[in-house]
């Protein structure tokens, strides 16, 4: 194993850790690394040598949720044909929306700016994959880029909780009509 490899249980405590994190981002009164090292089961030595800060912590939380994100993009497409990938992947997007705004707002301004930042390139490269996908098998309007859907899911970061969970299903099928091609004349 050479100096830069990490230990396979290093990579095991990791993970607990970013789990547990993921778990409990949205926890009253904040996220405390002392409750995810419990919820993880390791201890404040582990979980301060992986991440030193709330803030390294929640930054790598955001950037492995975005990448599970686009992630699931490539493989839906593998999957299913490119409107039903995108549907799937969209419904995905709801739920992750939540993980994204509890960990951005625990981020706060100063520091979840340049998180997004990083991680935006990843978004709209599964959105184009999706959507070239489509237009190339003739389910999606030709017209129609990544920057377009991504303004337009850009709702989900500006609905309230109570009205996500009630609108979500309906304001995707909205965003799906209008992605979807018309036959000619109709």
């Amino acid at each position: 194993m050479s100096p830069s490899t990490p230990r396979a249980d290093a990579v095991r405590s990791r993970a607990r850790i970013l789990a547990s994190a993921r778990e409990l981002v949205d926890a009253p009164g904040g996220l405390r690394l002392s409750a995810v090292g419990r919820a993880a089961g390791v201890g404040q030595a582990t979980v301060y040598r992986h991440f030193p800060t709330v803030e390294a912590l929640l930054t790598e939380l955001y950037r492995v949720e975005v990448g599970e994100l686009a992630d699931a993009a490539h493989d839906l497409l593998g999957r299913h044909p490119a409107l039903e990938a995108l549907r799937l992947w969209l419904t995905h997007l709801t739920r992750y929306a939540r993980t994204k705004r509890g960990v951005l707002a625990a981020l706060g301004g100063s520091l979840a700016e340049p998180v997004a930042g990083e991680t935006a390139a990843l978004v709209r490269e599964a959105v184009d994959a999706l959507l070239t996908a489509g237009q190339a098998d003739g389910s999606l309007r030709a017209d129609v880029d990544a920057v377009d859907v991504i303004a337009m899911i850009g709702f989900l970061s500006r609905v309230g909780e109570p009205e996500v969970a009630d609108r979500a299903e309906h304001l995707l099928v909205l965003v799906l009509d209008g992605l979807r091609t018309r036959p000619q004349g109709g």
